[in-house]
């Protein structure tokens, strides 16, 4: 299934695609990666020293499966199990496509409708 980095934040040039769009299209990435599916669409938003990286759908058949049978404690725990094992090379892919370093990540899956919600801190002297 295909997806859409959405970003209304900003308006792309004629450069390329706006830096949110390419932080969207990398966590997109990322998740197809991880998961064998990313999600149906993404969308970023940078508020001061926070980003913030939206993902809608992208659960995968399993994970789908075990919310039917009424587990979405397990299917939370084992995203975030994943999520953690991979914060250090997500906080380096971000830090490298923003250009600050990234001083923490948390990241947050809810049901009903599916949403992954990214989230990365940055360093308060690193920019403005």
């Amino acid at each position: 299934m295909g997806y859409n980095a959405l970003v209304h934040t900003e308006i792309a040039d004629e450069r390329g695609p706006g830096l949110l769009t390419l932080v969207s299209n990398e966590m997109v990435k990322a998740q197809k990666e991880f998961f064998g599916r990313g999600p149906e669409n993404a969308k970023a938003y940078m508020l001061d020293d926070v980003l913030i990286v939206v993902m809608r759908g992208g659960l995968t058949t399993a994970e789908r499966t075990m919310l039917d049978f009424g587990h979405p404690d397990q299917v939370r725990a084992f995203r975030q199990l994943f999520q953690n094992e991979m914060s250090d090379r997500l906080m380096r892919s971000v830090s490298e496509l923003i250009g600050r370093e990234v001083v923490t990540y948390q990241s947050q899956v809810l049901f009903d409708p599916d949403i992954m919600v990214e989230i990365f801190v940055f360093d308060s002297e690193s920019g403005g």
